[in-house]
């Protein structure tokens, strides 16, 4: 097992764990290697040195940037730790809320009508659908949720 230090485009740091460096080639190859965050696909290994006992130097893990200039980036505890608070509030979020899919429209209507009883939901709706809601006085919110969350919870 192969556990690696990847990061995406956008800088967000994680770990990958894989069989074998195939394996990690053949799943970026085909884009099944996305940031836990914001999804992105545009994912680069970052210098690591698995064997060796090297925890305090983690702090301050620096990339320099490739020859194109791209991840010039610090991931600093701080970083680790916004981004870990944020997946950690995403996580809760989607715990207390129902997922009632495409059916948000309506389903928010219902609630804001006193068809159904008061609820905390989320799904999908088109813009179009949102502003509509809006215009109503429902309150709604678009919030990008990853596609590692978007599974069964664990």
């Amino acid at each position: 097992m192969k556990v690696l230090d990847l990061q995406c485009e956008l800088g967000h740091g994680f770990e990958g764990w894989f069989g074998s460096e195939d394996d990690y080639r053949s799943q970026c190859e085909r884009g099944l290697v996305e940031c836990p965050l914001c999804a992105s696909s545009q994912v680069s290994r970052l210098p690591s040195a698995p064997r060796l006992n090297l925890s305090a130097s983690r702090e301050g893990l620096a990339v320099k940037p490739n020859r194109s200039g791209s991840l010039a980036t610090t991931i600093t505890p701080e970083k680790r730790s916004v981004e870990a608070m944020w997946l950690s509030a995403m996580r809760h979020l989607l715990a207390q809320t129902e997922d009632v899919g495409d059916r948000f429209a309506d389903e928010a209507r219902r609630i804001h009508y006193g068809e159904v009883p008061q609820r905390a939901i989320r799904g999908q709706a088109s813009g179009e659908q949102a502003e509509a809601l809006r215009d109503e006085g429902i309150e709604v919110q678009s919030l990008p949720v990853p596609e590692s969350l978007k599974g069964p919870l664990q």
